[in-house]
């Protein structure tokens, strides 16, 4: 059976090697200046170094050009994806269609992958982008297993799903914490993801959390609980899904690792021996449970509910 590729986001170049040993595949990097919520922040000389490191173990890197682009930045995509390129590169990821237009004058032969976050939701709309050019479809993190499942068998792109991780929520290019505190006369500032990210929005009614960073794309709100799907990958490998995500976003790197290395055990459990994996699995879950901060709870996030029309 085939074998889901294992994608991480690492926080830092020393994170690569590490990561390569617990078993990971691909990692997605960049810099918050093109990409959105990203576990670390990887300038030109680390984006290449990064690659480096990564292809002496046959690795991939994909870079996240994922941001919204306005008038102001889009003449700078084609300097960066002509770089891309040339450092070696293997995928960018886009939402936004002033990146698909850049890479066909600046960096043609550079694969794509679509990942606007919300609005991947059917097999439709990814074949639709994948005709455009893209490669892979990053499939939003609101839809159930069983729409993931049709999306996959009907798709004529790569699927990738997140198995692990906080989702964001809520983003808005405006910096609305520090113009809230502005607006109180309070000279406060706001760190972004590469600070501590101990920045909650707390809702009292449900005793719930949700963490907040502010940073060159605005606001972004995530989701009070990860999501955790170690027990129940089978449906997804069996359906053929090329690509589980482990998003490491306010997480420290030794937490990545051993998550990666879970999922890496699973994966591999899942593909060559299922009935194997069908015993260990609540152990693997239990062993997730265990690497989790106090105040971060798993769940399965949207893969189990209903869908409503």
């Amino acid at each position: 059976m085939k074998k889901p590729e294992l994608l991480v986001t690492p926080t830092k170049i020393e994170d690569i090697e590490p990561l390569m040993k617990a078993g990971a595949d691909a990692f997605v990097i960049g810099e918050q200046r093109y990409g959105l919520r990203l576990a670390g922040e990887f300038d030109r000389e680390a984006v290449k170094a990064a690659i480096a490191i990564a292809h002496r173990e046959g690795k991939k890197v994909y870079v996240a050009m994922n941001a919204i682009f306005h008038n102001e930045k889009v003449d700078e995509l084609g300097d960066y994806l002509r770089f891309l390129d040339e450092a070696g590169a293997d995928a960018v990821l886009f939402g936004d269609p002033a990146v698909l237009m850049a890479a066909r004058e600046a960096a043609p032969n550079m694969p794509l992958h679509w990942n606007t976050e919300t609005t991947a939701t059917n097999w439709f709309t990814c074949n639709y982008w994948g005709q455009k050019g893209a490669k892979r479809a990053v499939l939003a993190r609101e839809i159930n297993m069983d729409a993931i499942v049709e999306t996959k068998e009907n798709a004529e792109v790569e699927i990738e799903v997140q198995v692990h991780g906080m989702t964001a929520m809520f983003q808005s290019k405006r910096r609305l914490i520090g113009n809230y505190f502005n607006y109180q006369g309070r000279d406060m500032k706001i760190d972004d993801v590469e600070a501590d990210g101990h920045l909650f929005l707390h809702d009292p009614e449900r005793n719930t959390k949700y963490p907040i960073f502010e940073d060159e794309n605005g606001t972004h709100i995530m989701s009070p609980n990860d999501i955790c799907i170690i027990d129940e990958l089978t449906e997804m490998v069996e359906a053929g899904v090329d690509s589980f995500k482990i998003d490491g976003i306010l997480k420290e790197p030794e937490y990545i690792t051993a998550v990666t290395k879970l999922y890496r055990k699973a994966i591999d459990l899942c593909a060559e021996d299922p009935d194997a994996y069908e015993e260990a699995k609540e152990s693997l879950l239990e062993e997730a449970e265990k690497l989790q901060p106090e105040n971060r709870m798993l769940d399965t996030g949207f893969f189990f509910k209903e869908t409503v029309y």
